[in-house]
């Protein structure tokens, strides 16, 4: 009798801690992130872009940094659109990211008629990679040295459309700058689109167009060797590339401030504990003089915001440029 007690007490015991286990291990396993597997990080533009170019910049030391590959996926179309949209229906596991910008998540919501995801609630913000303005460059031959010559000349040739400006498409970045100035100033301006920034750079330094706005990192050849000339940069700092051009706030157009930005995310519900885990990383890397240096050959200043300022200022933008579109009457190609 007191045999068959103690056996039915061991085989009690077995059994609570056996109990036990099993409780535990599906918690263990939750934390363990990442465990190996690849994480894939969407580019949602085709290889060579600035978006692909810092994604590549960036997935070498994470992959190191968490001990798991990071593959990059270039899943390009509609202005960010259709990469972003594969990205927001992947599991929310940490093992997709997503290269976001100005145009995939706050200006394509109001842009396009149906977008498949939505820029802010499909998401959750993990790093700002960095800001960038624009500048606003006139061909070297143009009779224009100021912000106040191309918005006189606009006004004067208002019957006309006022002044030409180009752009690598409808929609982009570039034309957002435009249209900003345009909503502002009261100025009109027609928008010439084009499939890219290296044909519309031609047209303006060859006299087609009036002007445009781009990169420091695709006008500024041009303008080192003389084909263009700077009339002012989009940012509330000057560039230090460009330090005697004025931001077009100082020009005059005061609370003018806008810059092309980078960053990343996951999709929405992606946990707490791995959001933080890659924000940490991330910024690790950017923080590295290597990657500080790409980021300003780009022209962009590199940030440390966190991920509840990512959110806050991406809700910002997405308000801002819905303001600026309607304005505008302006909708996709």
């Amino acid at each position: 009798m007191q045999r068959r007690t103690l056996i039915h007490r061991s085989l009690a015991a077995s059994a609570l801690l056996l109990g036990g286990a099993f409780v535990t291990m599906p918690t263990a396993a939750q934390g363990s992130w990442p465990t190996g597997k690849a994480i894939t990080y969407v580019v949602p533009f085709p290889p060579g872009g600035n978006t692909d170019t810092l994604a590549r910049v960036i997935a070498q030391p994470l992959s190191q940094a968490l001990g798991t590959p990071v593959v990059i996926d270039n899943k390009g179309g509609a202005g960010g659109s259709v990469g972003s949209a594969i990205a927001a229906r992947a599991p929310a596991d940490g093992y997709t990211i997503l290269g976001g910008t100005i145009s995939s998540h706050a200006i394509n919501v109001s842009l396009y008629a149906k977008l498949d995801y939505d820029p802010v609630k499909s998401f959750t913000p993990v790093a700002m990679l960095g800001s960038g303005p624009l500048v606003l460059a006139v061909p070297a031959a143009s009779p224009y040295k100021t912000l106040d010559d191309v918005l006189a000349q606009a006004k004067a040739r208002a019957k006309e459309g006022g002044l030409s400006s180009a752009s690598p498409g409808n929609g982009t970045s570039n034309h957002m700058a435009l249209e900003l100035l345009a909503y502002q100033t009261g100025v009109k301006f027609t928008h010439v689109p084009y499939k890219g920034s290296g044909p519309a750079v031609q047209d303006v330094i060859g006299g087609q167009v009036d002007m445009m706005f781009d990169t420091a990192l695709v006008l500024g050849p041009h303008i080192q060797s003389g084909k263009l000339r700077p009339i002012a940069v989009t940012s509330s700092k000057r560039l230090e590339s460009l330090p005697d051009v004025p931001t077009i706030a100082e020009a005059g157009q005061k609370g003018f401030d806008m810059g092309s930005w980078q960053a990343v995310f996951a999709p929405a519900g992606t946990p707490k504990p791995i959001v933080d885990r890659l924000h940490a990383e991330i910024m690790k890397i950017v923080a590295t003089p290597e990657v500080q240096a790409r980021l300003k050959a780009f022209g962009m200043r590199p940030s440390d915001m966190s991920p509840a300022e990512l959110a806050t200022f991406q809700k910002a933008e997405v308000t801002k440029w819905a303001q600026v579109i309607k304005a505008a009457g302006i909708k996709a190609d």
